[in-house]
């Protein structure tokens, strides 16, 4: 059984840098898509980052807000990581991790973790 869990988040001031991690068991991210997506309140979700199963590429969510966003993989620990610099209090949102075995099945049928609350205090 595959399983993920988001863990870093947490209330933080605007411009300052947060580190999110995505903890998988039962499936190993370096064979696997795995992405990072946001909800906001009121908002639908944005897909913020992905690295691909293939060759570890990674790709961004659209928009230049999000090229303060960077996504890292650790295959010895098998988790993926979401990285952003100078937060912004409209990054204030509910963090999600996927995983997948492709990135473009990910958001329609990925294991998705709980999400965890980041919130950016200005």
């Amino acid at each position: 059984q595959v399983k993920v869990v988001e863990s870093g988040g947490g209330l933080v001031q605007a411009g300052s840098s947060l580190r999110l991690s995505c903890a998988v068991s039962g499936r190993a991210v370096s064979e696997s898509a795995v992405g990072w997506f946001r909800q906001a309140p009121g908002k639908d979700r944005e897909f913020v980052a992905g690295i691909s199963d293939a060759d570890g590429g990674t790709i961004s969510g659209g928009g230049s807000n999000l090229r303060r966003f960077t996504i890292s993989r650790d295959n010895a620990k098998n988790t993926v990581d979401l990285q952003v610099v100078n937060l912004k209090p409209e990054d204030t949102a509910v963090y999600y991790c996927a995983i997948e075995r492709t990135l473009v099945r990910l958001e329609d049928s990925g294991t998705w973790g709980p999400g965890i609350q980041v919130t950016v205090s200005s």
